[in-house]
């Protein structure tokens, strides 16, 4: 992809923020008629609407929501690119991306990099918080550079460190909730409990061997992505969340206390920094990495 194409995925992707040529024009300090050129001939080129032309709003067409998927990905990647090729005779600056579910395990990371902010303070490190299917997808399409994954399983396909970190699984609940007196929660006091499950957790089956029998058998009264807005759920009365020790204020303002009681007999799940096996790194990745070694190996 040469630059004048670059141009004109960005120039595609202003009109579909703004939903409006007119606004999209103003932002990229061109005129309207020559962005609306610009994107008649992009639609030429590949052969498809991209746009539906309102008199005051401009939306997609799905071929439009396609690209537009396909643009922010080679946008991005293309904007990492060159700022790895802008520093790369420079070893004390750059940017790293980083992957991260939610856990705990996030403290050892930041504190096996925390010399790297010390030391090169221009290394800057770029976070996305995401469950291990979209963390697993930035690493694929090259996106991020690390990704923190929870699992019970090694991460086979990739090169791995483990992070002396193990997640306790557990049940969030309202003190209303008959359960909360309980120390801890075995299978049998979840049996017709109406719970909020992850969907990456489902998919990998993790409670399957605890439970001793398939997950989609519970009470699933909702699922989510990721565990911060799950706990809304639960204070309005849909269920209980099953997740991991310590993500959870259990005392929230203006509401009733919210308690985590662990599992039993006990479930944990593993902490692992990956990336690609084969991967080049810029001088900034590399020391980062250097950083993981030293403290996970």
């Amino acid at each position: 992809m040469n630059i004048t194409e670059l141009r004109v995925l960005k120039y595609f992707l202003a009109v579909s923020k703004h939903e409006n040529i007119s606004r999209a024009a103003k932002e990229l300090h061109l005129t309207q008629p020559t962005l609306s050129r610009q994107i008649a001939e992009l639609e030429e080129e590949l052969g498809v609407d991209l746009l539906i032309r309102g008199k005051r709003r401009t939306v997609l067409t799905e071929a439009g929501l396609l690209l537009k998927v396909r643009a922010e990905e080679i946008v991005s990647l293309t904007d990492k690119t060159m700022g790895q090729l802008a520093n790369i005779d420079e070893i004390f600056e750059g940017d790293v991306y980083i992957g991260c579910g939610e856990t705990e395990g996030m403290r050892e990371l930041v504190r096996a990099i925390e010399s790297i902010h010390t030391s090169y303070p221009k290394i800057r490190i770029h976070l996305t918080s995401g469950n291990d299917e979209l963390v697993t997808d930035g690493l694929q399409k090259g996106i991020l550079d690390f990704g923190l994954l929870c699992s019970a399983r090694e991460p086979a396909e990739y090169s791995y460190l483990q992070i002396p970190h193990k997640d306790v699984w557990g049940l969030y609940m309202t003190k209303k909730n008959m359960l909360s007196k309980k120390q801890n929660i075995c299978a049998k006091d979840i049996a017709g409990e109406p719970l909020i499950v992850s969907r990456q957790a489902l998919n990998a089956k993790e409670f399957d061997h605890w439970l001793k029998k398939r997950a989609e058998e519970l009470n699933i009264a909702a699922t989510y992505n990721l565990v911060y807005n799950a706990i809304f759920l639960v204070e309005h009365g849909f269920g209980s969340v099953l997740s991991f020790k310590g993500l959870i204020p259990t005392m929230r303002e203006n509401n009733e206390s919210i308690v985590f009681r662990p599992l039993f007999p006990e479930l944990l799940s593993n902490n692992f920094i990956v990336w690609k096996k084969g991967q080049v790194f810029s001088h900034a990745g590399q020391l980062v990495l250097n950083a993981f070694e030293n403290a996970f190996s």
